[in-house]
């Protein structure tokens, strides 16, 4: 039983850490409003750099990051478990996403999820960047590259590890960016680079 609710609490504690909405934090601090009210409508890193500049999105970057690394830090360093890593792994993403800080409008969770696994798998950071910027060049759409990067990242993580565990964190992980970019399926994003007509 102790297990079980080591596993919720920090599950919990990871979801928390998700939540902190480091992009309207820094937006209202750069340039005194919320950047969900222009561009793509979200909090994470790459809106905050085109409403609020470079610096601040850089900031968010590395914050988003951060709380990713911290989360899955937490069930590492307490040796909660492999179930504990992947339940934090996909917990701090799915705040980040959906904070409950923030009205559950957030982030679209790349820099999160990519922070969670650098603490059990950092060239797990790289190969979902490079999956990432792949999709995005062939697809010429970042919602759908990142729900393809979404899908792939965990057979790719297996590919490369053989490893369950590292594989299970990378589907989870996966699997919410996924869900989070799907509903972009559709959408122009006219201030994206890679989205100009």
């Amino acid at each position: 039983m102790s297990a079980v609710v080591n596993v919720l609490l920090l599950g919990v504690v990871a979801y928390l850490l998700g939540s902190l909405p480091f992009g309207v934090w820094v937006g209202r601090l750069f340039i005194g409003r919320d950047v969900r009210a222009g561009g793509s409508g979200h909090s994470g890193a790459t809106n905050t750099l085109r409403q609020a500049g470079w610096a601040a999105g850089v900031l968010v970057l590395v914050l988003d990051i951060g709380k990713g690394f911290a989360a899955e830090w937490l069930a590492v360093r307490f040796e909660a478990g492999p179930i504990a890593q992947i339940v934090n792994a996909a917990a701090v993403v799915v705040g980040h996403c959906w904070p409950v800080f923030a009205g559950f409008r957030g982030g679209m969770g790349l820099a999160t999820a990519g922070g969670a696994l650098l603490p059990v798998y950092p060239l797990g950071f790289v190969l979902g960047l490079g999956l990432v910027i792949a999709a995005m060049l062939i697809l010429r759409h970042s919602a759908r590259g990142s729900v393809v990067t979404g899908v792939l990242l965990g057979p790719t993580i297996w590919l490369f590890t053989r490893s369950t565990q590292l594989t299970l964190i990378g589907l989870a992980v996966g699997l919410v960016i996924a869900v989070r970019f799907f509903s972009d399926w559709k959408r122009v994003y006219r201030e994206m680079w890679l989205d100009r007509r």
